[in-house]
C-alpha cells in the first residue's frame, strides 16, 4: 500500500555554478517568514563553509524548510541546495533521491551551461518532475526565449518522458526577489513560485500503513561535536522517535550495527531543531550511531531487506597525499603524522561517496581518487586549513579496460565561450591535445561558444594556458561526459624548473641573478632547501641553481659594484595552480601558510653528479 503525505513537498535547486540558486534560496527564506523579518541574515546564507563563500560556489548540499498557505492550509517545503560544479556530483546523485521535484534554474543570458547537463541528467533519471526558472531575466544581456529553447532541445536530448516536457515555466530575478509566469507578470514577490511547487511537485510517497516499521536511507553524513555521527535522509516509511532502537543495514543488507536514537533533527529554516516524532516523507538527521554511514539503510530491528542505493559514478582522477617529509617539516602544522592524515583521508570517505581512499606500497602515502582537480584542491584545502602539512603529487587520470582488453580514459565536455578573435587559439591548442570540436556556435557580441571533447588528462594544467590565450576574457566550463579509447602521449609541460642546490634564506642578490634565467616563485628571505623548486626555466631542461649567494663586500670600488638590486615580484600559485603546473617527479608541499614545490626525494650522489653536468 502506498500513500502520500499531502502537506508536505521536498525538492532540490539544481544549477550550473554562478547561476544564482543560492540567492534565491535567501529570498524564499524571508518572504515564507522562516526568517523574522528585520532579522539579520548573512549573504549566502545556505552556503556556511568559508570555501564556499570565499569562491562563491556551493561545495556540500545543504537542507532547509519552509511553510507556505496554499488553498487554506500549510505546506511544508523541504529545500535542499546542491552543488553546482560537475566535480561535486557525488553530493547532487545522493541528495536528488530524497526528493520528489526540482527546480532547475538557468541564466537567462547564459543558457544551459555543462553542470545543467550533468545534474538535470541525474534528476531525469530518477523521474523528478521539474520546473524551469529563468533566472537573471532583468539583466541587459538576457535572452529568456533563447534560453528556454535550449533548455526544452536539452531536455529532448537527456530522454525526458512527455510530462517532464511538460514543465511549468517562471522568470525570476532571486537578487530582486520576484518571479512571474510571463516576462511582463508582475515583479513583486515569489508567491508563485512557491504556489508552482505546491501544485506542480507530487507530495512524497509514504510506503505501508501507517504502523509500518521504520526505513530511511541515509543520504549524508556529518560530524558534531555534541551529537556525534549525524545521518540526514528522507524517511520512507514508519516514524523516528528519539530513545527507539534500529539498525543499520549496508547495501548488501549485512547488518552494520544496532543502536538507540539519541536525537531526531529537523530543517527549520536555517536551523535543525530536536524533534519527537519525524513523519514519512520528511527529510531529518539521526543521531546515535557510530559506524553507519552514507548509503546505509537505518532501519526497525524487525526490516531484513536494504533499500536500494542510487549507483555513482566513477572518480577520474587520482592524485597520492602523504606525510611531508622536507626539511622544513613540521615548522607550520601541527598535524604532520601519517597517521593522522590517514584518519582524515577515511573520515572524508566515509562522508563522500565521490572520494575513495587506498593505501599505496610506501606506509606514509595514500591515493586519492575523486571527480576532478577542483574537488581534490578543495580537500587539500580544508586539510591544510585544519593544521595538516601534506605532500602532493601530480593528478592522474584513472582508466578502464573494456571486456576486449582496450584501455579507455575519461573524456569531457568542454564548453569554451570566447572573443571570436581568441576562438582559433583556442582550438588549436586543444586540438594539439587530443580535443575533437564538437560544436562552435556564434553567440552574438563577438563571442563564439566552442564544445569541444577532450580527454581529462589534457586539461590538467590547461586553465592558465587558456587564460594567457584568450587575455582573461574566456570562460571555460567542463563535465565528465563518457570514458573513450586512449587516445596516445599528450605533450606535457614545455619548460624545465629551477633547483635550489643548498639549505638557507634565499639572497636579494643571488635572486636577482637568476630572473635572466626564468621567472622566480620565492622572495628575498624565504626558506629554502636543496631540491625545492624555485622557479621556473626558461628552457626545456631543469637547473640546478644558488639562491644563497649573497653578494661579495670588498674595499675595492669599481664599475657596476653600487648597482642597485630591483627584484621582479615573484609567481605566487594557487594550491589548484601548482598541483596542475608540477611535473610527474615533482611535489607540492602543503603547508598551513605556504605551498612549495619540490622535486621527489634523489639521492645526494645523483644530485651531485647532476650539478656537475650541468656546469
Amino acid at each position: 500500500m502506498t500513500d502520500r503525505h499531502s502537506s508536505l513537498r521536498n525538492i532540490a535547486i539544481i544549477a550550473h555554478v554562478d547561476h544564482g540558486k543560492t540567492t534565491l534560496v535567501d529570498e524564499m527564506l524571508r518572504q515564507s517568514g522562516a526568517v523574522r523579518a528585520g532579522a539579520d541574515m548573512a549573504e549566502r546564507a545556505m552556503d556556511s563553509n568559508d570555501i564556499e563563500r570565499e569562491r562563491g560556489i556551493t561545495i556540500l548540499a545543504k537542507c532547509t524548510s519552509v511553510m507556505w498557505a496554499h488553498d487554506g492550509s500549510d505546506v511544508r517545503i523541504n529545500i535542499v541546495d546542491t552543488p553546482g560544479h560537475a566535480d561535486f556530483g557525488g553530493e547532487v546523485e545522493r541528495i536528488l533521491s530524497m526528493v520528489d521535484g526540482c527546480l532547475l534554474l538557468v541564466d537567462a543570458a547564459e543558457g544551459p551551461m555543462p553542470q545543467t547537463k550533468f545534474v538535470l541528467s541525474k534528476a531525469l533519471a530518477l523521474g523528478l518532475k521539474p520546473i524551469v526558472v529563468l533566472n537573471k531575466v532583468d539583466r541587459p544581456s538576457a535572452d529568456p526565449d533563447r534560453a528556454l529553447n535550449a533548455a526544452f532541445d536539452l531536455f529532448a536530448a537527456l530522454g525526458a518522458n512527455d510530462e517532464q516536457l511538460d514543465f511549468p515555466v517562471l522568470y525570476a530575478a532571486g537578487r530582486d526577489g520576484w518571479a512571474a509566469t510571463s516576462m511582463e507578470g508582475p515583479r513583486e514577490n515569489l508567491d508563485v513560485l512557491f504556489d508552482t511547487v505546491v501544485s506542480h511537485v507530487p507530495a512524497p510517497e509514504i510506503e505501508g500503513c501507517a504502523d509500518a516499521p521504520f526505513r530511511m536511507l541515509a543520504t549524508t553524513l556529518e560530524a558534531d561535536p555534541y551529537l556525534g555521527r549525524l545521518l540526514t535522509g528522507r524517511i520512507v516509511a514508519g516514524v523516528a522517535k528519539p530513545n527507539a532502537t534500529i539498525r543499520a543495514l549496508s547495501r548488501t543488507g549485512a547488518l552494520i550495527e544496532q543502536a538507540r536514537i539519541s536525537k531526531v533533527l529537523a530543517f527549520r529554516g536555517l536551523k535543525r531543531q530536536p524533534i519527537e516524532e519525524a513523519l514519512p516523507g520528511d527529510i531529518v538527521a539521526i543521531a546515535g550511531f557510530s559506524k553507519a554511514s552514507v548509503s546505509d539503510t537505518i532501519c526497525a530491528l524487525e526490516v531484513e531487506a536494504p533499500l536500494p542505493a542510487q549507483p555513482i559514478d566513477p572518480p577520474t582522477l587520482s592524485i597520492t597525499i602523504a606525510a611531508n617529509d622536507s626539511p622544513l617539516a613540521g615548522r607550520e602544522g601541527d598535524k604532520v603524522q601519517s597517521r593522522v592524515i590517514r584518519e582524515r583521508l577515511l573520515r572524508q570517505a566515509e562522508g563522500d561517496v565521490a572520494i575513495t581512499v587506498t593505501e599505496t606500497e610506501s606506509k606514509d602515502a595514500y591515493e586519492v581518487a575523486g571527480r576532478g582537480e577542483l574537488q581534490l584542491g578543495v580537500l587539500i584545502e580544508n586539510m591544510r586549513r585544519e593544521g595538516f602539512e601534506l605532500a602532493v603529487s601530480r593528478p592522474r587520470v584513472l582508466t578502464q579496460t573494456d571486456e576486449n582488453g582496450e584501455v579507455l580514459e575519461p573524456i569531457e565536455e568542454v564548453v569554451i565561450d570566447v572573443d571570436d578573435e581568441h576562438s582559433g587559439v583556442v582550438i588549436e591548442k586543444l586540438s594539439q591535445k587530443k580535443a575533437e570540436l564538437a560544436e562552435m556556435i556564434p553567440s552574438g557580441a563577438g563571442k563564439t561558444r566552442l564544445i569541444m571533447h577532450a580527454p581529462s588528462r589534457a586539461l590538467i594544467g590547461y586553465h592558465g594556458d587558456f587564460l594567457t590565450d584568450t587575455r582573461g576574457t574566456g570562460v571555460m566550463n567542463r563535465s565528465y561526459l563518457t570514458h573513450a579509447p586512449y587516445k596516445g602521449a599528450i605533450e606535457g609541460r614545455r619548460t624545465g624548473v629551477l633547483i635550489s642546490n643548498g639549505d638557507g634564506a634565499a639572497a636579494p642578490y643571488a635572486l636577482w641573478n637568476l630572473e635572466e634565467r626564468g621567472v622566480m616563485f620565492i622572495g628575498p628571505g624565504e626558506a629554502v632547501y636543496e631540491g625545492m623548486i624555485v622557479g621556473e626555466n626558461a628552457k626545456s631542461d631543469d637547473l640546478d641553481v644558488n639562491p644563497l649567494k649573497g653578494k661579495q663586500l670588498t674595499n675595492i670600488r669599481a664599475a657596476g659594484k653600487d648597482e642597485a638590486v630591483r627584484l621582479t615580484p615573484p609567481t605566487r600559485r594557487t594550491l589548484e595552480q601548482a598541483i596542475s603546473y608540477i611535473d610527474e617527479d615533482e611535489l607540492v608541499e602543503v603547508t598551513p601558510k605556504s605551498i612549495r614545490l619540490r622535486k621527489k626525494a634523489l639521492k645526494p650522489h645523483l644530485r651531485k653528479k647532476r650539478a656537475k653536468d650541468q656546469l
